[in-house]
């Protein structure tokens, strides 16, 4: 940034706080959220963020982008009512922490490359006083987001595999697991839909470690996946309306036809 857009930026930013104190003050709805009413809309604002993104929109990034940067202020005014905290404390938190996680740039330390960056921030994290590697993982997070980034921790620490090929050979073995269960529930009248669970979330964790060995995100991988499998569904269920019938009255033979058109 040069200095004009950073005084430009910071003006608005105190423009926004002076709204956010309006807000405050004035709004019957604003005046009476809570950390715990603003947490899902949070997560929502994150969500559609993330969507934005997926789609490489600019422009609603940009707004999205607003919108969550308006939820830290709040958090931050509610916290200053408080007297717990407020914005000056949040900005300085952040600055600390960024300066302390740098030491290649604001210290001694020297990196020859990314990975190296990503070393040193576990060592520095758990000299922050963290419990362990994994402590800092978030319980709530969607289950292949926690997973991916739990792989992504120990990674950090040299937890991983020496050749990422060897990863197959892992996902191969859960494929097989998975089998024998499935086999045995077919076999016999006993219940091991416990066993078949686990087996499935075993085969479900190593595809994460394979697509986070490749450089996939997993998550938005999926993503345009369901994005990609809704565009083509929608098409059926357009031409059946041409067509004159109920997508439920239509073979499956019909529907595979109408998908491979949607392929193309």
């Amino acid at each position: 940034m040069e200095n004009n857009e950073i005084k430009s930026a910071q003006k608005e930013f105190g423009r926004l706080l002076e709204i956010m104190n309006d807000l405050r003050a004035q709004c019957p709805w604003d005046m009476k959220q809570t950390f715990e009413s603003l947490r899902k809309l949070t997560i929502e604002e994150t969500y559609e963020l993330g969507d934005a993104i997926l789609k490489k929109d600019l422009d609603e990034i940009k707004g999205e982008l607003g919108d969550l940067l308006l939820h830290v202020v709040f958090y931050a005014k509610i916290g200053s009512e408080t007297g717990t905290f407020d914005m000056r404390d949040v900005l300085d938190s952040i600055i600390q922490k960024l300066i302390f996680r740098h030491p290649h740039i604001y210290g001694e330390v020297k990196v020859e490359n990314a990975e190296d960056v990503i070393q040193n921030w576990e060592e520095l994290k758990l000299k922050e006083g963290r419990e362990g590697v994994l402590s800092g993982v978030p319980m709530s997070l969607p289950a292949m987001v926690k997973a991916n980034r739990i792989q992504e921790k120990v990674h950090g620490v040299g937890f991983d595999w020496k050749e990422k090929e060897d990863v197959w050979d892992k996902i191969n073995e859960e494929i097989d697991e998975l089998k024998t269960e499935l086999k045995k529930s077919n076999e016999s009248d006993t219940d091991n839909a416990e066993n078949i669970e686990a087996e499935f979330g075993d085969l479900f964790f190593s595809i994460i470690n394979a697509a986070r060995l490749y450089g996939v995100d997993p998550e938005i991988a999926l993503q345009r996946t369901n994005l990609k499998f809704i565009g083509r569904f929608q098409y059926i269920e357009k031409k059946a309306t041409e067509m004159g019938k109920s997508i439920r009255e239509m073979t499956l033979e019909e529907m595979d036809a109408l998908w491979e058109e949607a392929k193309k």
